[in-house]
């Protein structure tokens, strides 16, 4: 069956808004990098999070409608606030030292580490071509960090938890479907890291030099706030498998950031290990859009 106008009108806006997406989390991690060179990361990610506060607060008003904003699993929502706010925490502190290329493909493997704890903890087990993939894509990180050889050292150990909080992020972003409501989540994922992360950052805080690292630091919630609407409107829009390779594509702009702001090229290892990685996390979302059709 021919799709028509409307629905190829709204995949290719979809594709858009992930696009925008991807962008904004690539920009979000170049400003970090870019702070974490003369400010504390604590500071750092804490005013990532109060601007992503501020914003949502204007945005959503929570004032207007409360009961939108109560949380029917408040455990879960609690630990999923610690695991974005983990995830923020390790992948900033990785930028100090890797390349952004080199963090993004590690948080590429995200995906695997999902449909791996899915079983025991959603009950969606994995089959033997799951397995595949997710063993693949665990090739595809090695090559990027290089274990053993001379590889990236501590700093790739912190992206992986990074990556590890991210992937825990998302299994309880899928507890709560159903549950509590897309504002409330929102709201509660800059709430409590805000509130968490304040008593160690506040005592580091270390005045920026000017209006750029003032003006980046501000930035850094509206990069991370903005990119996640733009997710959830791209979802809405179209089927994850349409755009799984559009999320890939951070990538191209993580490599071209670092080698523009950095002077960074990255190594052969990363594009391979990234390639590898790219691939199998296709093949993964491949096999859920069978099994779920």
């Amino acid at each position: 069956m021919e799709p028509n106008a409307d629905d190829t009108r709204s995949g290719l806006i979809a594709i858009g808004l992930m696009t925008l997406a991807v962008l904004c989390f690539a920009c979000l991690d170049t400003t970090a990098k870019h702070l974490g060179q003369t400010l504390p990361t604590m500071q750092v990610v804490w005013m990532r999070f109060v601007s992503h506060l501020v914003l949502a607060i204007l945005i959503l008003r929570p004032w207007c409608q409360p009961d939108l904003f109560r949380s029917r699993r408040p455990v879960i929502q609690t630990l999923r606030g610690f695991f974005i706010l983990g995830a923020t925490l390790f992948n900033f502190l990785a930028l100090r030292e890797l390349q952004l290329a080199e963090a993004a493909s590690i948080m590429f493997a995200a995906p695997f580490v999902v449909a791996a704890l899915a079983g025991p903890l959603l009950g969606e087990w994995a089959g033997p071509r799951r397995w595949a993939a997710i063993a693949v894509g665990f090739v595809g990180v090695l090559i990027v960090t290089r274990p053993g050889i001379g590889g990236l050292g501590p700093a790739a150990f912190i992206s992986m938890l990074a990556m590890l909080s991210y992937a825990l992020y998302s299994l309880t972003t899928r507890m709560l479907a159903g549950y509590d409501t897309l504002s409330s989540m929102i709201i509660a994922s800059a709430l409590i890291p805000s509130l968490a992360l304040a008593p160690l950052a506040l005592p580091l805080w270390v005045w920026p030099s000017g209006l750029l690292e003032w003006g980046l630091m501000l930035v850094t919630g509206a990069f991370g706030g903005i990119g996640h609407v733009f997710l959830i409107e791209a979802h809405k829009r179209a089927p994850a498998p349409t755009l799984a390779p559009f999320i890939y594509s951070q990538i191209v702009w993580m490599v071209l950031f670092g080698w523009i702001v950095f002077a960074d090229v990255p190594t052969w290892t990363t594009l391979v290990g990234a390639g590898v990685i790219v691939a199998s996390g296709l093949y993964l979302l491949g096999r859920e859009h069978k099994r779920s059709t």
